[in-house]
């Protein structure tokens, strides 16, 4: 056993070890940075599908599938993104919450409605050209996190709009919702990322550069997924950070529901 006078110095010196803090980055050149990267991962899907893809249309062919990609990307990645970080925003951490609900509903309705969309351009493209649906493991994972949106959307709107929810059930659900918002996250850029190394290996053959000899599209669409996952993870890091989160009140207009607020 250590003596009385040791044990004593050794909690001093613990004592005055610094506590390793993350240093603490101002949201907005964050936010604009992210932004940036966003619309970057929405104008490389774009690019990829009209150079080398052949473009857009609406007619069952390839070029319908193309919508599929882009929608994605720009709802299930980029857009809902965005809807997860609105009350990291300096004015959403003060003042009113409801508006902020709503703006954060509206960008993951928006998301849900796009991806809905890209899902219709595949299942028309497979249809019209006798493809089996939902074989591979990119349209399994896909499917199951449009699904799983879709509860999380409905639940949260029920749970955090509507005025039949008491206090106590919104304050159990928030962390459940939270849990749940990261997780379609983290789904939706594994869905994304699958998807573009699916449709590589099946277009990098027969008459093209083959995939394996890393061809320009290979190089780009490869770039777009590490983009992709780039932006999943600063959203990722955004979330976690403390000082970044809007502060939790008990005040009755933080609990407010969309259908009973003050006209």
């Amino acid at each position: 056993m250590e003596a009385p006078g040791e044990a004593a110095g050794a909690a001093g010196l613990r004592c005055h070890h610094p506590v390793a803090k993350m240093p603490d980055l101002p949201f907005l050149p964050f936010c604009v940075l992210l932004g940036g990267l966003g619309l970057l991962c929405v104008a490389f899907v774009g690019a990829w599908c009209q150079h080398w893809r052949g473009g857009f249309s609406l007619d069952g062919s390839a070029r319908t599938f193309n919508w599929h990609p882009v929608l994605m990307v720009t709802g299930m990645v980029v857009l809902y993104g965005a809807a997860a970080l609105i009350y990291r925003l300096p004015p959403a951490r003060r003042g009113p919450k409801l508006p902020w609900k709503v703006v954060h509903g509206a960008l993951a309705l928006a998301a849900f409605i796009l991806a809905v969309l890209g899902l219709a351009a595949v299942f028309r493209f497979h249809n019209a050209h006798g493809t089996p649906n939902m074989y591979s493991l990119h349209s399994w994972l896909g499917l199951v996190t449009v699904l799983l949106f879709s509860c999380q959307w409905a639940a949260g709107f029920s749970a955090f709009l509507l005025p039949w929810a008491p206090n106590w059930l919104r304050a159990f659900y928030k962390p459940i919702h939270v849990f749940f918002g990261a997780t379609v996250l983290m789904l939706s850029v594994a869905s994304c990322v699958s998807g573009i190394n699916e449709k590589l290996f099946f277009s990098l053959k027969n008459g093209t550069t083959e995939y394996k000899l890393l061809p320009a599209e290979a190089v780009f669409a490869n770039t777009l997924g590490l983009l992709i996952i780039l932006f999943g993870v600063l959203v990722l890091g955004a979330l976690a950070r403390p000082s970044w989160k809007r502060p939790d009140t008990d005040s009755p207009e933080s609990h407010q529901p969309l259908l009973t607020a003050e006209r």
